[in-house]
């Protein structure tokens, strides 16, 4: 029999949702799911699951470790925890700028204290002051002042002038940052993305309180709706995730991707809305059984992108 798992923290509906669908599915027979359960982890030897569904190893780096070592043995863990480990907020937009995907403008600042075991020798080839003077032209303002590679909206600021940058900057004590456009827009949409074909599109209001935000009444006409769905398949196919969502603003008529790296999206009845939450237990539900079934023991069974792959391919033809 093969065997699915996921692995999660503190959510309390989506995972055993999603372990009852698998069963009611598969009637627990040929392909079973349940909860990850770990009591030891040796290297190079498999805890015996065929796919791992991961929710929580962003927060854990013990998990991360364990799911890198489940990979080597031929699991399919969704997300690739290699390709996850090494992304970032900034790398998004900037790979999406090659492949047409509208993004607003952005500027990775470094850190505004030392990190550790460093000193200013460690940076002698950082220009300081840096240019401001061009950065703030490039962004305008208002804007946007988050974490390089994220965090569940911690550590954002929104900003008007450069004295609040300052201000802020002083804050952010040892975490790299970005400077993004303030994007106005006349629609948002929070899209799911799954198996890196399945688009489900949500009305969504980031200026609302958390437990508001899917209760909106945007109207679109359909040509925008398909830039979006096709805009999270291209920004998906090129990163590699299986599990993710993808946030478009809508700026007059053109869809631009505020951000597309959460690769552990939200998932919880509560928060998305009961016909959100019944289609993405469905969808993951459907993606983790195929993977069992199409699972080859021993092989690498990990999604990996487009980006990926085209290196990998170059380098194969000697292509520099």
């Amino acid at each position: 029999m093969k065997k699915i798992g996921i692995l999660f923290g503190q959510e309390n509906s989506f995972p055993p949702a999603f372990v009852e669908r698998v069963n009611q599915k598969t009637g627990g027979k040929e392909i079973r799911a349940e909860f990850v359960r770990m009591d030891k982890v040796a290297q190079g030897e498999s805890a015996g699951y065929d796919v791992v569904i991961d929710r929580i190893s962003q927060d854990v780096p013990f998990y991360r470790a364990w799911l890198k070592n489940e990979a080597l043995t031929g699991c399919a863990v969704v997300n690739n925890p290699f390709w996850w480990s090494a992304d970032e907020k900034f790398f998004n937009n900037a790979l999406a700028t090659k492949i047409s995907v509208a993004v607003p403008n952005t500027v990775l600042l470094p850190s505004h204290e030392l990190p550790p075991d460093t000193n200013d020798n460690s940076f002698r080839n950082l220009a300081y002051p840096l240019d401001w003077e061009a950065i703030f032209a490039y962004i305008g303002w208002p804007a946007f002042f988050k974490p390089f590679a994220g965090g569940g909206w911690k550590n954002v600021y929104k900003l008007h002038n450069p004295e609040e940058f300052f201000r802020a900057y002083s804050e952010t004590g040892q975490l790299v940052m970005m400077l993004q456009e303030e994007v106005q827009f006349q629609m948002y949409f929070r899209c799911y993305s799954i198996d890196q074909r399945h688009v489900r599109v949500m009305n969504y209001e980031p200026r609302h309180p958390y437990h508001l935000r899917y209760q909106t009444d945007w109207q679109a006409p359909r040509e925008i709706l398909e830039k979006v769905e096709q805009g999270v398949l291209v920004l998906n196919e090129y990163l590699g995730y299986d599990l993710n969502t993808v946030e478009f603003a809508i700026r007059d008529g053109v869809p631009v991707a505020i951000d597309f790296c959460n690769p552990a999206p939200d998932a919880e009845r509560t928060n998305v809305g009961e016909e959100n939450f019944q289609w993405i237990v469905e969808a993951v539900s459907e993606m983790a059984i195929r993977k069992a079934r199409e699972h080859v023991p021993g092989r690498d069974n990990l999604s990996w992108g487009k980006y990926v792959q085209a290196a990998v391919n170059r380098r194969s033809l000697g292509v520099p």
